[in-house]
């Protein structure tokens, strides 16, 4: 697994320690959002587990470098919980994914969704989508076919 060190501690001696002790790269606060997003995608290169940056399934197409989704190559405006969802689904293509794990893994930890928010979010991207590409599969969650 890849380590990068996010810290307020800068001097040379400390990037060697913190290195030494196993660290992959090391970036000293305050930093530029876009630079840790680069180190990690140098990083994941490096290490070969860098994943694909365009998912698709059938006429949908996934950008997760760009964050854009479209079907067909017509662009669709997406919100970025909807993109989440949809992102994690297509990363898991080919297994049904309950609400309780979706939840789980879109939503921050500290939120705590409605009964049905995932229900009503899907709904709305099938929607958005106008393509059955996500199917239910009723009493244990959903699922993006393998092609």
């Amino acid at each position: 697994m890849p380590v990068i060190l996010l810290t307020a501690k800068g001097s040379w001696a400390e990037r060697v320690d913190g290195i030494d002790a196993g660290a992959d790269d090391y970036l000293v606060k305050p930093f530029h959002m876009e630079e840790l997003v680069a180190r990690l995608r140098a990083l994941l290169r490096r290490n070969g587990t860098e994943k694909k940056t365009q998912l698709n399934a059938g006429p949908l197409l996934l950008d997760t470098r760009q964050m854009r989704v479209s079907v067909d190559g017509a662009p669709i405006n997406v919100t970025p919980l909807e993109f989440k969802l949809l992102n994690y689904l297509l990363h898991n293509r080919g297994r049904v994914i309950s609400q309780e794990e979706l939840a789980t893994n879109i939503y921050f930890q500290d939120q705590e969704p409605d009964s049905n928010a995932i229900e009503v979010l899907l709904g709305r991207l099938r929607r958005k989508l106008k393509t059955d590409v996500i199917q239910t599969r009723r009493g244990f969650g959903y699922i993006i076919e393998e092609d």
